[in-house]
């Protein structure tokens, strides 16, 4: 192999990990070629994966027929800079705030992003993922988290993977209410969440796109009356006007006029939230 080769090839094993992945637009930013990709693969120093999609074998390692999740999300984060993170319910789950589940029944992993990898939607993973645009909110990072620091600065094992906030994550979720999600599930999960942030919750409120979260968001923040509650005002974000359909054979809220299974009528609570 010739120096610049080897100098090509250097850099790509220094900036992937073993058992992480690339792309072909990541390799071609990196000068290296179809040409070379195809010599690196050939020499066991790239493992295809899918059409562009290339994996850095560990030493002796076998070769899986499925790719963890976490780890392709964070070469998708980390390594190649798409703008794509964890949301929804698998936001909250990873953060401790897990929900029924029906048993033997794997949860979908929920991705929103600006800019997904076309790839992503066709690799062999190990849980089946649904991918959102990030369009929810008019601010698209806004209410992202990540303990991780930039992949130059840092070892694999110190990246985190990028996530929204429970406070984004509860919001996206109930977008997806009720044909993607349960209202039993969320409720559950919104039993929980009694530290949530008043003021990162005001901001997400008045970015977000659908007058239906914000009416169902205070659908469930009034229903479990958590002490953040009462440091929102539902006067100050538009929940537009008119009843909105929402389930079949539901009741309209009689506060934020959206359709709710009946017991979410029956068992609201008209506290005074100075709203």
């Amino acid at each position: 192999m010739s120096a610049l080769k080897e100098d090509k090839l250097k850099k790509v094993l220094e900036e992937v990990p073993a058992g992480f992945l690339v792309d072909s637009g990541w390799l071609a930013a990196h000068d290296v070629s179809r040409f070379l990709t195809r010599k690196y693969v050939d020499g066991d120093w790239l493992e295809r994966l899918s059409r562009g999609v290339f994996r850095r074998p560990a030493p002796g390692g076998s070769k899986p027929s499925t790719t963890d999740w976490q780890t392709c999300l964070l070469s998708v984060q980390h390594i190649m800079g798409y703008k794509v993170h964890v949301g929804g319910m698998t936001a909250l789950a990873l953060q401790g705030h897990s929900h029924y589940l029906q048993f033997g029944v794997k949860p979908p992993v929920w991705l929103y992003g600006q800019d997904y990898p076309k790839w992503l939607s066709r690799l062999p993973l190990d849980a089946r993922t649904i991918l959102r645009s990030s369009a929810l909110f008019d601010e698209p990072a806004l209410g992202l988290i990540s303990d991780g620091v930039h992949v130059q600065d840092a070892l694999p094992w110190d990246w985190r993977l990028i996530t929204s906030s429970p406070e984004r994550a509860v919001l996206e979720a109930m977008d997806e209410l009720p044909d993607n999600e349960s209202f039993h599930n969320l409720d559950m999960v919104f039993e929980g969440l009694v530290n949530l942030r008043p003021q990162t919750l005001a901001a997400l409120l008045a970015s977000c796109q659908k007058i239906k979260v914000r009416r169902l968001f205070f659908v469930f923040a009034d229903r479990h009356g958590h002490a953040w509650r009462k440091r929102l005002n539902s006067d100050d974000f538009d929940l537009g006007s008119g009843d909105r359909a929402l389930v079949t054979g539901g009741k309209i809220h009689p506060r934020y006029r959206i359709m709710v299974p009946a017991d979410f009528v029956d068992d609201s609570k008209e506290a005074d939230y100075g709203s």
